[in-house]
This record gives structure tokens, C-alpha cells and sequence, in this order.
């Protein structure tokens, strides 16, 4: 189902009412059906002080996102996605909401609440990908926990062989930490708590990115009003993307042209629900924690001399993103005798990072250990000819 509402001044959005769906961090329980979707009034800070000094470096327009998934892995598929677009100064110009057919089990069905027979006749992504992409095209991608929103839609316009319209993205975990919001935890249900937001149905795409986008704008204000650089991060389409462990690529999930049948989307086989396991995997496939990657079996031989060789054994860690799929490259690294980490220590040889001026938790502890930092492209470079571990 797509829904388009514009909410001009002063008029109130419409309702939806699609079933629930869940937000990766932010796993509460459910509540009404969303209603009306205009945002509340203006904040204080946003008084005609705070226009005058509105910074000038600011963007122009934002794209408030929650996606909702089967799962959390990098061959989980977009289940539902909203987008409430925002002018410069945070109110809301329209929103759009759209189920989307997975071409697989849907996943945390009690989570999310949308289940195969919701979305059989749902949109694929394919036939979503256009208008999406208007709506985010010129515009900071804003969501909570941003990385993981903006890396869904980056793979499914990868499977798509497409390249999505956003260049920056906001975090409002970070933003919230930037601004040293008193927050008992950063869930969203903990940031429309503070500014007083009220959730009617929590794990719904349409109703969280509405409660994002009523909670984003005091902070957008207060940001404005204390003169806070945003946290944006630059946005890096998929170049290259790794296929999941079954095969299942870009040509499984959307290269087919059969009929959609009468069946659930995770139980196809052909056409374009997908072939072979994909189709038919069972759910418990989807929904799994973050892989292991294989013990390296090799010495720390110490930190990587810049201008040198990366030598078997050293530890890696990557931050940010990467136009290769991150555990395409992790793999690469593995296979060319590296220890890929999850974490920066004083342990740590190399930091490969896209933006080494960002404020992840690895720069920073790269930065306050003295670890060497590579960007991707010089790291892939050195991935061609690793020393052996024997050579010093």
C-alpha cells in the first residue's frame, strides 16, 4: 500500500492504518493506530531569535526515515519504510508510507506485525525505488540510529542496481549525545519522552518516523539556538555488495517477471518471488545475530608504518561507511590473513574509516591511542600484496 500526505500549515496529516512494525534499537510495545501526523507547535527555541541566527551551514531540507526489516543482516530484506520530509528549519512538509513485499519470510512478525499475507500483494522494492528516491534526493536522511536505516536502503538499491539520491545522513542518537540531551538511554521512546512526543504505535514505520520527526525538530532548534555542529556523515552508495550465504543476490530478489500468485512471499519459488533457497528458507535463518568471522591464525606483528606493507596477523578495525559491502571487505581482509576487529584497542594496527572526522567510538579511541587510520581505498589497495607473516 503507498500513501502520499501533505500536511500544509495549519491542516492536520491523515491517518494510516497499516499494521505495526518494529525499529532495530528501540524494541518497546505497540500501541494505537498513528492519527493525525501534524507536528505539535513550535518549540521555544525556535522563537524569532533563533530565526535570525539560523546557521547558515545547516541543510536545506530532511528526510526523516524508519524502515522496518526481517531482520537485522546484511541480506535482510525492507519489509515497510516512511519518510516525513522536513524543510530547513524542521516542519514538516509531507510524509509517505508504503508495505513492501520481502520476497521472503517477513520475519519478527510480533515485532512489526506484518505478516506474508499482508504483504503478498505489497510493492517490491523496485517498484517503490522511484518514489523513495524523490523523497530523499537533496535532502540529510535523519534517523535513529541512522547507520542501520541508511544501510538497508543502500542494499536494497544495490540489489536494484541502483544508486540512491542521499549523500548525508543524521543520526539523532548522536545528535542527542551532541547535545548532551539528559536521556536515560538513547531509545526513541526515551527522546519523545523528553520533548513530550507521545507514541501511539511504536514498531509502525509511519508512527515512528512521525514521533522521530516531532522530536528532531526541538533538537534541530536547540542545535541551532547553541550554535552545535549536526553530526552528518556522508552517505556512500554500495559499489560492490556481497550476495547472502545462500546466493540470493540482486538477480534472486528482483530479476524475475512472473505473476505474484496467491501464496506468501517467503514461500516462492521462480519468477519474481526469487529461486531456489532463498525462497523458501525458513525464518529462522533470517533473524540471527552478527556473524563470526574465523580466528586469525597469525601474530599481531604491531601497528601498520604508514607508507609500508600490511603484514599478516594485523589487527583491523572499519568505521563508518564503505561503497564495498562492509562484510565483503571484512572478507577480504580475512582471506589476506588479517584480524578483522569489531573494536579499536591499543591492540589495534589500522583503523580503516571513510570519515576520520567523524565522532564514532573508534575514531575517537583511534585518535586517543595513536592508531594509524587508512581510508578504503588506500586499504584495498594494500589488501593486493600483504606481507607474510614471517617477513618483519
Amino acid at each position: 500500500m503507498l500513501e502520499d500526505h501533505t500536511a500544509l500549515p495549519g491542516e492536520p496529516g491523515d491517518g494510516d492504518s497499516e499494521p505495526g512494525a518494529f525499529t532495530d534499537g528501540d524494541l518497546t510495545d505497540g500501541g494505537e493506530r498513528p492519527a493525525a501526523a501534524r507536528l505539535p507547535a513550535q518549540s521555544p527555541a525556535a522563537g524569532s531569535g533563533s530565526r535570525r541566527l539560523w546557521p547558515e551551514e545547516y541543510p536545506e531540507g530532511y528526510a526523516v526515515v524508519d524502515v522496518e526489516t526481517t531482520g537485522l543482516a546484511r541480506d535482510d530484506r525492507i519489509v515497510s519504510a516512511a519518510v516525513y520530509r522536513l524543510d530547513a528549519r524542521g516542519e514538516v512538509q509531507d510524509h509517505w508510507y508504503s508495505t513492501v513485499n520481502p520476497q521472503r519470510d517477513p520475519g519478527p512478525t510480533w515485532i512489526h506485525g506484518l505478516t506474508s499475507e499482508d504483504l503478498v500483494d505489497a510493492p517490491l522494492f523496485t517498484e517503490i525505488a522511484d518514489e523513495l528516491g524523490a523523497r530523499l534526493d537533496g535532502r540529510v536522511l535523519v534517523a535513529h540510529n541512522a547507520i542501520f536505516d541508511w544501510s538497508m536502503i543502500a542494499r536494497e538499491y544495490a540489489r536494484a542496481r541502483r544508486t540512491p539520491p542521499v549523500r548525508q545522513r543524521l543520526c539523532t542518537i548522536a545528535l542527542a549525545k551532541r547535545l548532551s540531551l539528559p536521556l536515560p538511554n538513547h531509545k526513541l521512546e526515551s527522546l519523545a519522552a523528553h520533548y513530550g512526543v507521545s507514541q501511539r504505535r511504536a514498531h509502525h514505520a509511519l508512527d515512528d518516523a512521525r514521533v522521530l520527526a516531532e522530536a528532531f525538530r526541538p533538537s534541530l532548534h536547540l542545535a541551532a539556538q547553541q550554535e552545535v555542529r549536526l553530526p552528518l556523515h556522508a552517505c556512500r552508495p554500495l559499489a560492490e555488495w556481497a550476495e547472502g550465504p545462500d546466493g540470493a543476490g540482486a538477480d534472486a530478489y528482483g530479476g524475475g517477471s512472473g505473476s505474484r500468485g496467491s501464496g506468501v512471499p517467503g514461500a516462492r519459488s521462480g519468477g519474481r518471488y526469487g529461486r531456489g533457497p532463498a525462497a523458501s528458507r525458513p525464518y529462522g535463518f533470517a533473524w540471527r545475530r552478527s556473524r563470526k568471522l574465523p580466528p586469525c591464525p597469525y601474530p599481531n606483528p604491531g601497528r601498520y608504518e604508514p607508507g609500508g606493507r600490511l603484514i599478516q596477523g594485523m589487527r583491523v578495525a572499519i568505521s563508518g561507511d564503505t561503497s564495498v559491502d562492509r562484510e565483503l571487505l571484512e572478507d577480504r581482509a580475512t582471506e589476506a590473513g588479517l584480524h578483522v576487529s569489531s573494536q579499536v584497542s591499543r591492540l589495534t594496527s589500522l583503523l580503516v574509516t571513510n570519515d576520520p572526522g567523524s565522532l564514532t567510538s573508534k575514531v575517537v579511541k583511534a585518535q586517543a591511542y595513536g592508531t594509524p587510520v587508512l581510508d578504503e581505498a588506500a586499504f584495498q589497495q594494500l589488501l593486493r600484496c600483504v606481507a607474510p607473516a614471517a617477513e618483519r
